[in-house]
């Protein structure tokens, strides 16, 4: 499952949000608004898809299924030139990440345990406040047993 440790430089993105929770799960309705949009994005980097959580600093004092995030479906571009005005732009700030391969439906939330109570934990990183966000890759298929993506988790290491 870890992958590995990685630093990432900023990075531009195009796409939709929404404000939602587990308990109110509307990621269905993301991806479904987006994707007959993604053709007119410009300067696109690559074909990959990314799923994106923007997290308030402190939603991971305590699980709360109705604590309410910003999840967005996005496309990398090269710049901001000629968005589309019901598209949104996005800017990923650099810095550390945990980097995880899930293998499986995107509703196995297997991965996601592991990597809070058992990786997470025994390692010698902790979460930073940044977005956390899945690569849905050429092997991505949407709740397939045999799908995989990249899960990144923002870390920094702890300090002795």
């Amino acid at each position: 499952m870890f992958l590995r440790i990685e630093h990432l430089p900023e990075k531009k993105f195009v796409g939709k949000s929404i404000r939602m929770s587990l308990a109110n799960n509307k990621t269905g309705e993301l991806w479904k608004s987006f994707m007959p949009r993604r053709k007119e994005i410009n300067n696109t980097i690559g074909n990959q898809l990314y799923s994106l959580q923007v997290y308030d600093p402190m939603h991971f004092t305590s699980f709360d299924v109705t604590r309410e995030f910003t999840k967005w479906a996005l496309v990398e571009v090269k710049n901001f030139d000629e968005v589309s005005p019901d598209l949104k732009t996005f800017t990923l700030a650099g810095g550390g990440y945990a980097v995880f391969l899930h293998r499986g439906s995107s509703q196995d939330n297997r991965t996601f345990q592991y990597i809070f109570s058992t990786w997470l934990p025994g390692s010698n990183y902790q979460l930073d406040d940044r977005p956390h966000f899945e690569v849905l890759g050429d092997k991505y298929k949407n709740n397939d047993p045999n799908s995989e993506e990249e899960i990144w988790i923002p870390v920094k290491s702890i300090q002795a």
